[in-house]
């Protein structure tokens, strides 16, 4: 419920960092020693500082990383293959300039196929109605298009509305999305072909944990898919590879987003990584892989060291 509040009453946050916590740490100076009282000062203007450093220069950083990752069974016609992953757009939050650098580093790459892993939408899909998100998102370019999966705020759960009208509004989402000829995958997949072979495009619903939307299905996201087919696999929370992609399915790449790496980050660690055992980056278990990206923005727009990015993903069939 206070998620609801912040999310959709911005300002909200900016007197709750800016105002209520450092007037909290000069009350608690007042309180102590003189010595202490300057640690409590500081802290107050830190505070101030870091926020409107998160906010108005954190956030509107753009890094694109590379990643490659090798596979004994990849198809040999899809040795280079390159996946570009984009993630947490949260059009609400962003402005139009910075969709716009996020477009072009996404070409820029020149991707076989791109694919966003969840969470359009700060809210709602009145977010996209504007004059820079559809024409700039229609810019994307890939020789095998755009597939796309839901994340948990692409459901309507941080709004004040009903049932019907969340459902509506996914409905509008999903229809907005399909209009720019993106495949959105909700427990359904692609089959790219080259050559004669191929290889399996599956997307899972959100699959969360506690109050996210638990909807994924790994049976019907694969129907049509066998044992040897190569499968990147897309699920927005990346607590579902351990709880039912790495126990139910052979997908050999699992993309994901979700956790924003926590909108902080010092030295590599992040707090995401008390709640979530993978949190940002590539991790390995048996050969099988998971990418987890940092994602471009959040509900919160405020980012400090976990800068918001593009990740090329390039496949090589290992020798």
């Amino acid at each position: 419920m206070i998620a609801r509040y912040l999310i959709n009453y911005p300002l909200l946050v900016d007197l709750l960092w800016l105002v209520v916590v450092p007037l909290l740490f000069v009350g608690i100076g007042y309180l102590l020693r003189k010595k202490f009282r300057i640690i409590m000062y500081c802290l107050a203007g830190l505070t101030i500082a870091a926020y409107l450093y998160g906010k108005y220069v954190g956030a509107r950083q753009l890094e694109v990383r590379t990643v490659e990752l090798s596979f004994p069974d990849l198809p040999e016609a899809f040795d280079g293959y390159r996946i570009v992953q984009f993630s947490d757009l949260h059009v609400g939050s962003i402005d139009g300039d910075f969709l716009r650098r996020v477009v072009d580093s996404i070409n820029a790459q020149h991707p076989d196929l791109i694919v966003f892993t969840g969470d359009m939408q700060n809210a709602e899909p009145s977010e996209l109605d504007s004059v820079t998100v559809l024409p700039q998102l229609r810019r994307l370019e890939a020789k095998d298009g755009v597939c796309a999966v839901l994340g948990n705020h692409d459901y309507g759960d941080y709004t004040f509305y009903d049932e019907k009208t969340k459902v509506d509004n996914r409905g509008f989402l999903m229809t907005l999305m399909q209009d720019m000829d993106w495949y959105v995958l909700t427990n359904d997949r692609r089959f790219i072909r080259r050559d004669g072979q191929r290889i399996v495009i599956a997307g899972m619903e959100n699959d969360g944990e506690g109050r996210f939307p638990q909807l994924g299905n790994i049976q019907m996201s694969l129907y049509g898919a066998n044992r040897n087919d190569f499968v990147v696999m897309l699920e927005h929370d990346p607590t579902a590879w351990r709880r039912k992609i790495l126990r139910h399915c052979h997908a050999q790449l699992t993309l994901s987003g979700h956790t924003h790496g926590g909108q902080f980050s010092v030295f590599g660690w992040t707090p995401a990584s008390l709640h979530y055992r993978e949190c940002m980056g590539v991790y390995e278990i048996g050969g099988r892989y998971i990418h987890v990206t940092k994602g471009l923005s959040g509900g919160i727009p405020v980012r400090i060291g976990a800068t918001p990015e593009v990740v090329a993903i390039n496949l090589r069939k290992a020798k």
